[in-house]
């Protein structure tokens, strides 16, 4: 009710136990708050914000146009509405190694378990487009090491992702992610793995947790769990999957409703009142003020 039960720190400890356990851990990429809960009563064990998603919720690509300020009201938002550990990408800091270690300072104060920086230039594009330039390895090391020495609790994980495979090749990714390991990163996201053996070649080399990016239309295969899991891979990202759901049912909602005249053929796919009355916790208001909830819903909604 109008808060999580827990801390950051509580969600940064159990983010970092979770990891160290073996199990796979999923990670959908919430939309809004509201979805970050539904991720949450559904069983999974994290949530994440994505870059992508977030500039796309403000109507702009994924090209660095939105500000590292804008993202962390977006995180404190989303954080306020759920006791799972919450990942967010952080682009590339958001500018020089001074601004990483000031990204870290205010994400860290936004509540979230953790960050990723990647090593592109400015202005960034998607992992999985191509065109992109990465910067060189020892301003990238310079990046993971502002950030590593701007951390303030050591149970906030900083995860650099390198998008050096579809630029320089698979070894030279390898090497980069070793490099910022080195550096201090907790954890290596190896952007655009292009097939099973990659995948394997990561985790021979990389001996630290390991995140597969299993966004739709993208150069990766859709790997599943099991075999993530045999891959001994750590975590599953799944960063635009809800949006692309989201969006897709409401355009054809908005073209159901133009041509009809009338939602009455959509309401068997919506979510019911009942139902986001619930994940709202309108009963737990109730609990604490009686006020707030003295009515009875209609059947079926």
């Amino acid at each position: 009710m109008l808060h999580t039960r827990t801390t950051p720190a509580q969600r940064r400890r159990a983010f970092r136990e979770q990891l160290a356990s073996g199990r796979l851990l999923r990670l959908p990429g919430a939309i809004n708050p509201l979805s970050a809960r539904l991720i949450q009563d559904l069983g999974f064990e994290a949530a994440y914000l994505s870059g992508a998603v977030l500039a796309a919720d403000l109507g702009l690509p994924d090209i660095g146009l939105a500000t590292v300020t804008e993202i962390a009201q977006r995180a404190q938002q989303t954080t306020r509405a759920t006791d799972l550990p919450v990942l967010i990408d952080a682009d590339t800091g958001f500018g020089e190694p001074m601004n990483a270690a000031r990204t870290v300072q205010l994400l860290e104060d936004a509540g979230l378990a953790g960050l990723h920086l990647e090593d592109q230039v400015n202005p960034k594009r998607c992992g999985h487009l191509d065109g992109k330039t990465v910067t060189s390895r020892e301003e990238m090391v310079r990046r993971v090491r502002a950030a590593v020495d701007a951390r303030r609790d050591p149970d906030f994980l900083l995860m650099a992702r390198t998008d050096a495979r579809s630029v320089e090749g698979l070894g030279a990714a390898i090497d980069r992610a070793k490099a910022y390991v080195d550096a201090g990163a907790d954890a290596v996201f190896p952007e655009a793995l292009a097939d099973l053996s990659e995948y394997e070649a990561f985790r021979t080399a990389v001996d630290v947790p390991l995140l597969a990016n299993l966004t739709e239309f993208g150069r990766t295969p859709l790997l599943d769990t099991r075999t993530l899991t045999e891959l001994g891979y750590n975590l599953a990202l799944y960063p635009v999957t809800l949006l692309r759901l989201a969006m897709g049912a409401v355009e054809d909602g908005l073209r159901t409703l133009a041509a009809e005249g009338t939602q009455e053929s959509l309401l068997p796919r919506m979510q019911t009142r009942s139902r986001l009355y619930e994940l709202l916790g309108y009963r737990e208001y109730a609990a604490f003020d009686s006020a707030v909830f003295d009515f009875t819903l209609p059947p079926g909604t």
